[in-house]
């Protein structure tokens, strides 16, 4: 067993043909390695252990659950260029790199390794892939929980805040260079994290757009339950209402969203997510529950 020294962890997912997953970082932000393909993982938080980290990590970065076995140790830069070391755990998944959420950075795509030399590959993430293939590592069976459509596949998460007044609803025009919904309407939104959904949708409105809200001001008001195609990776989305809340709308996260708007609920802009349109329908309806694209 490895000492628990690292306090950055990563995960190799190998799919049954030997394929890697792999992660397009952002190109313009002050973080390890922009613009480059790498791995998912992130730094322990707290008192959690390396394997805690990856597994929570992997579940935030791509909505996966899969087996981890401990591989290798490597060292790594930080933006600011200090020295750090990463732990780094193997894992498989035969599922479509389309169907993950990518809350952060650009695009997960599956790449044989025949591809790896021609790509702009993060250092240490080279360094891993090198080392597996040194090793012949022949992909493990893939776990049954893991497969797509098992019975065990784990869905995705969102929180979403419905704001209305005076019959107008707030819309938020995502970035046009943003990973989800480019140059369209959407709520205000995020994916929940270690927290409860009405924790993180407070946390999500201050951050994004200074909203103030009192969790006891809160109300699920609907429930998305979608799939952009049969098969795909399954999303929940709650939809909560907030009766008062304190602050006007501003863009503090201009990567992700470039613009706050209220929309008249029964003239929403073309260019809207379909299940936010659907969402607020369902409630200018009375309903409570919405199924898409299964």
């Amino acid at each position: 067993m490895m000492n628990d020294f690292t306090t950055g962890t990563a995960a190799l997912i190998v799919n049954s043909r030997g394929r890697y997953l792999l992660h397009l970082r952002d190109a313009n932000k002050k973080i390890c390695d922009p613009g480059t393909w790498s791995i998912p993982g992130g730094d322990r938080e707290g008192a959690e252990s390396s394997r805690e980290a990856v597994e929570r990590e992997l579940l935030e970065e791509t909505g996966l659950v899969v087996p981890l076995e401990e591989f290798t140790v490597v060292d790594s830069l930080g933006p600011d260029g200090a020295k750090g070391r990463i732990r780094v755990y193997l894992g498989t998944w035969d599922g479509d790199a389309d169907d993950l959420p990518c809350p952060e950075g650009i695009m997960f795509r599956h790449f044989d390794a025949d591809t790896i030399p021609y790509l702009t590959m993060c250092p240490w993430t080279k360094e891993v892939i090198d080392l597996h293939q040194a090793q012949a590592i022949a992909p493990p069976p893939v776990p049954a929980q893991a497969r797509p459509g098992g019975q065990a596949r784990l869905n995705v998460v969102g929180v979403h805040l419905y704001l209305e007044q005076d019959g107008k609803v707030l819309l938020g025009l995502r970035h046009p260079d943003a990973a989800f919904a480019a140059s369209t309407h959407h709520f205000l939104a995020g994916h929940c994290e270690q927290e409860s959904a009405i924790t993180c949708l407070v946390r999500e409105a201050e951050e994004e757009a200074g909203i103030v809200i009192d969790p006891a001001d809160l109300e699920l008001a609907h429930v998305v339950h979608m799939v952009d195609h049969p098969g795909g990776q399954p999303r929940m989305g709650l939809v909560f209402r907030a009766r008062q809340w304190a602050g006007t709308p501003q863009v503090r996260e201009p990567d992700r969203c470039v613009s706050w708007g209220w929309w008249p609920a029964d003239a929403l802009p073309e260019e809207i997510v379909p299940y936010t349109r659907a969402a607020i329908e369902g409630i200018r309806a009375g309903r409570l529950y919405t199924e898409m694209g299964w």
